[in-house]
């Protein structure tokens, strides 16, 4: 059976991204804190971050469970701050850092004429692990992309992270479709081809390398191998 939907995933596959939570430079953010009148320094700011991250990480991976950029700094702000941080704090934290973070994410070359064309023939919704709601959206609207999307479904927002199964069951009930109707396209093994296959979806892993086990006819190079796969 011919698929008529393609549920995508979104950073990696169709934008490139630093996953590093501090090397994109974040001077900014480090103002915002100091502005509180926190002497705290740069290098430790990041490490602080970083670990707490690390932290919500871990205690997610068991369930798949997803956490927010406002449970992070909650987190992560009476760590340098020496006391409990207020909601406004949390808040100008978080969008002085995600400011900061996107100068990480750039968009291919010819990647809106490319899911334009897809988007003639196919349904397509984005499925993607994200911290923020509105930080997908905003980027497909950059991207001249936002109509092209019949559904972003985002894990922050179900509360669960790909690959639990919620992800999926999600997106084909949004477009209304069964399992065999779509076909899954990302970048990371475990929540962009096991959990898709597990789903019940046909998924294609962008590898260029090679890594990952799995079947040289799912295997893409870049997203845009894609057409020729379908």
């Amino acid at each position: 059976m011919q698929p008529t939907r393609i549920l995508f995933d979104f950073f990696g596959t169709l934008v490139d991204y630093s996953p590093s939570r501090t090397t994109q430079g974040y001077p900014k953010t480090w103002a915002t804190v100091r502005n509180w009148g926190v002497e705290v320094g740069y290098e430790r700011m990041l490490a602080e971050w970083s670990a707490t991250c690390l932290e919500l990480d871990r205690s997610c991976e068991a369930g798949h469970r997803e956490y927010s950029m406002t449970e992070a700094a909650a987190h992560f702000l009476p760590k340098i701050l020496g006391r409990r941080s207020t909601a406004a704090q949390g808040e100008e934290f978080v969008h002085a850092y995600l400011d900061e973070w996107n100068a990480g994410v750039t968009y291919p070359a010819g990647i809106q004429s490319f899911v334009r064309t897809l988007a003639e023939r196919y349904q397509l919704a984005v499925v993607t692990n994200t911290h923020w709601p509105s930080l997908v959206p905003h980027h497909l609207v950059a991207m001249g992309l936002a109509d092209a999307f019949a559904e972003v479904v985002t894990s922050v927002e179900l509360g669960r992270r790909k690959p639990h199964p919620q992800t999926y069951a999600t997106a084909l009930a949004a477009l209304q479709a069964a399992p065999e109707d779509a076909v899954f396209v990302g970048d990371t093994f475990e929540p962009d081809f096991l959990g898709p296959e597990a789903a019940g979806i046909r998924a294609y892993l962008i590898d260029p390398r090679g890594h990952a086990p799995v079947p040289a006819d799912r295997r893409l190079t870049t997203v845009f191998d894609l057409a020729e796969k379908l």
